[in-house]
């Protein structure tokens, strides 16, 4: 166990010396790492961010049913009551509006007063206006409510706009698709960026190589160093990725205060959670490890 772990302290402590040998190379690539995992991040914190808004934002979708014009106010009501029984889940607010109500609302109106006197008798059927709940607010669940609903036989029309519902979750899963391949991208420019370094200090390297495994030393022994550089190489970048995104989001978050404030939302940006920030580090170190293993195996047989 100690030889073990005196192995693996030497080869951190190579890797460092490497890292700090060739200073300006060193942080070149760290820094080009870190611009590139920093958009990631920050699509990440957008989309973490959006999410509990797309979730709390007060614009439930709502449903109007239009009675057929035979229907009376009672039976409209007791329509409601049956609807609200059996959907109570999915029902946020139900309101029954008398027609007679519903005429006097729109003679109140400036717009419309002159033109409702000319009519002969009331236009307007009884309605029930449902907004629906945030369980279903989904696009499926919230078309499938209305499909049923407009086939009940005292119904003569349906009114439901889930275009709001559908660009939102559509933002949503852009979001998503750029993120992924943003990550891609990612981990294209990691394995990029350690594999040429690494190729580069191999070749430079190749006779003290040489030397050790004419002493007796595995291939194991040879690699390691190499494996740690490109580990250690990702997680400082990975760890300046954090802080570039907490700077830009403290930017962002500057400007959009002003405007969500002015719309009564308060809003801003914050970073993913500490979990899945630890977890993006530990993938960028595995990728560069892995970059700089299948580099050395490639270039260190000479």
């Amino acid at each position: 166990m100690s030889t073990w772990l005196r192995h693996h302290l030497y080869a951190i402590r190579i890797a460092a010396r490497r890292l700090l040998g060739t200073p300006f190379s060193s942080l070149t690539n760290i820094i080009v790492i870190a611009l590139v995992l920093t958009l990631p991040l920050l699509a990440s914190a957008i989309l973490v961010s959006m999410e509990p808004l797309a979730r709390n934002i007060s614009v439930n979708p709502a449903i109007s049913l239009f009675m057929k014009e035979t229907t009376t106010i009672e039976q409209t009501r007791a329509v409601a009551s049956q609807l609200q029984n059996e959907h109570s889940q999915s029902i946020l607010t139900l309101e029954v509006i008398d027609k007679a109500d519903a005429l006097k609302s729109l003679k109140a109106s400036e717009t419309w007063s002159d033109a409702l006197k000319v009519l002969p008798q009331n236009p307007l059927p009884h309605s029930i206006v449902i907004t629906l709940s945030d369980e279903a607010s989904a696009t499926e669940t919230a078309e499938q409510l209305a499909q049923a609903w407009s086939k009940r036989p005292e119904v003569d029309l349906l009114q439901f706009d889930s275009a709001w519902i559908q660009k939102l979750e559509a933002i949503l899963y852009f979001i998503r698709i750029v993120l992924g391949l943003l990550a891609a991208g990612v981990a294209l420019i990691v394995i990029t960026t350690v594999f040429n370094t690494v190729r580069m200090q191999a070749l430079v390297q190749r006779d003290e190589i040489a030397v050790a495994r004419l002493v007796g030393a595995t291939e194991s022994f040879v690699r390691r160093p190499f494996l740690y550089f490109g580990a250690i190489t990702g997680m400082t970048a990975g760890l300046l990725a954090v802080l570039l995104t907490t700077i830009t989001l403290g930017f962002l978050n500057q400007a959009i205060t002003l405007l969500s404030n002015s719309y009564g939302v308060p809003f801003s940006f914050t970073l993913p959670p500490v979990s899945w920030l630890v977890l993006t580090i530990a993938l960028v170190m595995l990728v560069a490890a892995t970059a700089a293993r299948w580099s050395v195996t490639r270039h260190s047989h000479f």
